[in-house]
């Protein structure tokens, strides 16, 4: 490891949770102008979280906070590893082993609500988890490599050549980031749910990890969104900060925009627009190999 990827790789630690908590306050203040509200100051997430670590903790399980903390200790080994230049598909696996964590703390509570959030989650990985891995397949068949580092340095945006893949991954986005219309096992909107489904039974500390947790999945997520984008010109830099922040909006309006979907419909579409997006992408990277 060289000392450029160790810099990368402390200002993740340390600045992730800063720039993930400021997306989600601007996620909230475009939500309400959406809605005609005036909204939260943008520092809102950061008092919420604040709040919730001054309070006394008492947790349903006891071993609720050291499956939280494993679900965060492990998300932030994948972002570390992704901006450190590491092997991409070692850091959605590392991704994938966190969100098993998050749902054994769902259900190691016993809690019926808190289950089936649980069950829900299950249910929206096997929905994005298709799209996540071709994503890596198709990197490896254009650049030749996982590495990071050398994707990144490539003298074209791998976007040229993986179009569909791009599709894909921010059509899951919204499964991964639990936005409606698929916000199947949480809910961001206090009237879509009457309990918190996944989050139902964490508490005081236990719930700022999750919430913290969510900041690092978030930039780490949008740094996948960049790796689409940049390239070994300086100016991509530019290019891959506008792009990010446009499916940061997409997000939002999709968010905002949509009523809640069952959960066949949520399978159905994720895998039909993955295989037809990402498949086609694959088919034309195969011919031309």
């Amino acid at each position: 490891m060289n000392w450029h990827s160790l810099i990368f790789i402390i200002v993740y630690i340390l600045l992730a949770p800063f720039i993930g908590g400021l997306l989600d306050g601007m996620d909230r203040k475009i939500s309400a102008r959406m809605q005609r509200r005036v909204g939260p100051p943008l520092l809102q997430p950061f008092y919420d979280v604040a709040k919730l670590l001054k309070k006394q903790n008492i947790a349903v399980a006891t071993s609720q906070t050291f499956l939280l903390l494993t679900y965060f200790v492990l998300m932030v080994v994948t972002g570390a590893m992704f901006f450190g230049g590491s092997d991409l598909l070692m850091c959605f696996f590392v991704m994938s082993t966190s969100a098993i964590f998050l749902y054994f703390a769902g259900v190691v509570t016993s809690s019926p609500y808190s289950t089936i959030g649980a069950q829900r989650e299950l249910i929206q990985m096997m929905a994005y988890e298709p799209a996540v891995l071709l994503t890596c397949v198709g990197f490896y068949l254009a650049a030749g490599t996982f590495n990071v580092n050398e994707i990144a340095s490539h003298d074209i945006s791998y976007i040229a050549y993986l179009p569909g893949f791009f599709l894909s991954f921010v059509f899951i986005l919204t499964i991964k980031m639990r936005k409606s219309p698929f916000d199947t096992s949480t809910s961001h909107h206090m009237h879509q749910e009457l309990v918190k489904g996944l989050t139902t039974e964490m508490g005081a500390r236990n719930l700022a990890i999750f919430q913290i947790t969510e900041w690092y999945e978030n930039v780490f997520l949008m740094g996948v969104i960049g790796l689409f984008i940049i390239n070994s010109n300086p100016w991509s830099i530019l290019a891959t900060v506008l792009v990010i922040l446009a499916v940061y909006f997409l997000e939002i309006l999709i968010d905002n925009t949509s009523a809640r979907m069952k959960w066949q419909k949520m399978l159905q579409l994720s895998w039909i627009i993955t295989l037809f997006a990402s498949g086609m992408n694959l088919i034309i990277l195969m011919i031309r190999k």
